[in-house]
């Protein structure tokens, strides 16, 4: 079986293409790409594979915009990190969905309904997804951000604009939002929840304590063991270090 994965986190990835080896070693993995245009580059120039597995949020879009640039006629199975509500409609077409962090019985049953439905002898199928349910799909899970987050200020309640926030952070179990302005404040969120709150494109959590935007970052410095410091505009604290998990994710981050 020759396999296509297009999935722009570089660790889950590596877990993916770990995780068909040990249930199938005959599995191979034809490239692993990181974008919607490098895989329209590569769908285009080279042969179709056996099954395609398509992170829904890419990079530089919605994997469903891959299909509207080239056609592709092989079975697909995304990976997604939304909430199962919002794929419902979609389980259609013998298109799989499996939620991440991928779950390897999930996996097992889905390469399974591959083999049922797609290899020689089995009950014809149609394949792809025709461009109606694409629209459909886009639209449902092209997510709506945040777009502001109250604050409390003595006994007045106000909004800040998450456009005017240079960055989020943690600190005593506490969560804060810090404007460009220099104005911090305290937010009724954990760190993990406004991570899934704001828009990927325009915050990136370096690590557990920080949720940075670009024009957040004044300076970025060669760290130890190939990890990276940031200096951030409004703080002389020296715990702004990019997870080393996160480094490679981050540089693509910065270079979208």
């Amino acid at each position: 079986m020759k396999v296509l994965i297009v999935e722009d986190e570089s660790m889950a990835a590596k877990r993916l293409a770990n995780l068909l080896e040990k249930i199938n070693p005959e599995i191979e993995i034809l490239a692993k790409l990181d974008s919607v245009k490098r895989a329209v580059n590569w769908l285009k120039e080279n042969p179709q594979p056996d099954l395609l597995f398509f992170d829904i949020q890419l990079a530089d879009g919605l994997s469903f915009e891959i299909l509207e640039q080239v056609e592709v006629s092989s079975p697909i199975i995304f990976t997604t990190a939304f909430d199962e509500y919002a794929i419902q409609a979609f389980k259609v077409n013998s298109i799989d969905y499996l939620l991440k962090p991928i779950d390897p019985m999930d996996l097992e049953n889905a390469l399974e309904k591959y083999e049922a439905r797609f290899k020689p002898n089995a009950p014809e199928q149609k394949s792809g997804m025709d461009m109606l349910l694409i629209q459909q799909a886009m639209q449902m899970l092209t997510k709506q951000y945040k777009e502001r987050f109250l604050v409390k200020i003595g006994e007045h309640i106000h909004t800040i604009p998450t456009a005017e926030t240079a960055y989020f952070f943690s600190q005593e179990k506490a969560t804060y939002l810090q404007t460009k302005e220099k104005n911090r404040y305290i937010i009724d969120y954990t760190m993990e929840q406004v991570e899934q709150l704001v828009d990927p494109q325009k915050f990136f959590r370096i690590n557990r304590k920080y949720l940075v935007s670009l024009e957040a970052v004044k300076d970025i410095i060669t760290y130890s063991n190939s990890r990276l410091r940031l200096i951030l505009i409004h703080t002389d604290e020296t715990d702004a270090i990019v997870s080393r998990d996160k480094v490679q994710d981050f540089k693509k981050w910065l270079d979208r």
